[in-house]
């Protein structure tokens, strides 16, 4: 049985759609497609704001995706729109949404950089699992470079490493050098300060002069790849390092327009080919790679199967395993205490699974307990009073691959209630949440608090106990005779909210 899904994604140069239907063992393929050329990235960045002019197109491209839809008998409803960087940058994107919703059925869902990360990785992964590429084996970085924003990340040994959405498009840069120079070098220049910049915070990551696989995705580097490079299978090429300089180097000195007759692309794609390539090239040379690998793929397939990913156990645990490995780097990077951090997230799991029906959250929400307890304590890099309030500051403006802005913040505020006494409903901000995000800090909250309370001396030595429930009481049955007077302190301490939140009494014995 196969079943018909569809995506439209409003990006910074264009608006595309793409059909596709899935087996059951998870084949895709592709039904229909459409691309048609749209500049948003370039009135948002020239004027901070998606103008009339460009709305009306807009509505006009996507009533026409929906009669499209309409042959493969596909209801607006059940197309998610998905908008990138350059539409969430407009400060009139909320009236723009609703408009889009009113006039032609179709709800748009804003992506941040670190969601564009997480369906491009699950893309690219996809697009490689039966190719002689592995992320376990090598250190890896896959880059996307868009109109808005350059997204990267780095795996290491299997593992991620890094995520980072960095503030490098094409269609920005085009916007930030316009009227000043078209000078070769000194857009190359402008690129590489750029790189430079934030080379020094991707490094504490992963060393980049030690990656020996790079992974490249995008239209600009997959025509390269075309050109210049070699076919491993039917969707992935491979060019050779050296190559890809040359030919980046050739087409510097074209026009628009003997890009757009060389190569047969569209103009708003031939505006920007340049500078694309030029940042690939920029990233390669700071790896030690002689081969560059190129999917053909895009976040549209990652959107795609990420829909029907949730029926995938084996991706789900996948994709957790990479979250709890990035937040892990993050610990890491801010010289945390790895093994106090890995015990919390052990207890706070088992706790978790005994009371599942009870807390009635979805399987995501264990992840983002995992998460918190991770980093709950990564505050004391800057100040050990009050770490709690700088663990929330860190998280939250930091990036872990698989974490929404939504989710970020959501982590950050449980990592922000774990200690203290007062509690989060005494603050206006927390009030404000939506309900559903209330009650899921306050339950993960309760849950990590027990958790921290049973290695409050950083010792991990409950690594074995078992959890009863009887009655209005939770008994938590440890497995040596260890003195435990700092732990049953703790939980004395730290038990109120766990009470008040799920009516159990905790007895630790």
């Amino acid at each position: 049985m196969t079943t018909h899904e569809s995506v439209i994604e409003i990006g910074s140069t264009g608006v595309r759609l793409l059909v596709a239907e899935f087996t059951d063992d998870r084949k895709q393929n592709i039904l229909d497609r459409s691309d048609m050329p749209l500049a948003i990235g370039r009135d948002v960045f020239t004027n901070g704001v998606i103008s009339q002019e460009l709305q009306n197109k807009l509505i006009q491209i996507l009533n026409r995706y929906k009669e499209q839809l309409a042959g493969w008998g596909i209801e607006p409803s059940q197309t998610p729109c998905y908008a990138l960087s350059a539409f969430r940058d407009a400060k009139n994107c909320d009236p723009v949404m609703d408009r889009i919703f009113t006039q032609t059925g179709f709800s748009v869902h804003l992506v941040d950089g670190i969601e564009e990360n997480k369906l491009m990785y699950l893309a690219v992964s996809e697009c490689i699992k039966d190719q002689p590429i592995d992320f376990k084996t090598d250190d890896t970085v896959i880059l996307v470079v868009g109109g808005s924003s350059t997204e990267m990340m780095m795996i290491s040994n299997g593992k991620m490493a890094g995520v980072h959405s960095l503030r490098l498009g094409t269609v920005r840069i085009e916007q930030q050098m316009k009227n000043r120079t078209s000078s070769y070098d000194d857009i190359q220049r402008f690129i590489q300060e750029s790189i430079n910049n934030t080379k020094g915070s991707l490094e504490s990551e992963l060393d980049l002069s030690d990656v020996k696989q790079f992974i490249a995705v995008g239209p600009d580097v997959t025509l390269a790849a075309l050109l210049i490079g070699h076919p491993i299978s039917t969707f992935l090429w491979e060019i050779n390092k050296e190559d890809f300089s040359e030919f980046v180097k050739d087409i510097q000195s074209y026009s628009v327009d003997e890009c757009v007759a060389r190569f047969k692309i569209p103009y708003s794609e031939a505006e920007t080919l340049q500078v694309s390539l030029l940042i690939y090239n920029m990233f390669i040379h700071l790896t030690k790679t002689q081969t560059i690998f190129v999917p053909e793929t895009n976040i549209r397939n990652g959107i795609l199967l990420s829909q029907v990913s949730t029926k995938n156990e084996e991706l789900q645990n996948e994709f957790n395993m990479q979250i709890i490995a990035s937040a892990k780097n993050l610990l890491r990077k801010y010289h945390g205490d790895e093994n106090h951090a890995e015990c919390v997230r052990m207890i706070a799991a088992k706790i978790y699974d005994s009371l599942k029906t009870e807390i009635a959250l979805d399987d995501y929400a264990r992840t983002l307990l995992e998460t918190a307890a991770i980093l709950h304590d990564i505050g004391s890099f800057i100040r050990f009073d009050n770490h709690n309030l700088h663990s929330c500051y860190i998280i939250k403006n930091s990036e872990i691959f698989g974490l929404s802005r939504k989710d970020n913040n959501i982590v950050s505020l449980i990592a922000k209630y774990h200690k203290g006494t007062s509690i989060p409903q005494d603050e206006e901000s927390f009030t404000m949440l939506p309900r559903s995000d209330r009650m899921t800090i306050l339950k993960l909250t309760a849950i990590l608090r027990i958790a921290d309370a049973m290695d409050r001396g950083h010792i991990q030595q409950f690594s074995d106990f078992k959890i009863e429930i009887r009655q209005n009481t939770m008994y938590i049955k440890t497995m040596n005779t260890k003195n435990t007077v700092l732990e049953k302190i703790a939980m004395s301490e730290k038990s109120g909210m766990f009470e008040s939140v799920f009516g159990y009494k905790v007895i630790l014995l």
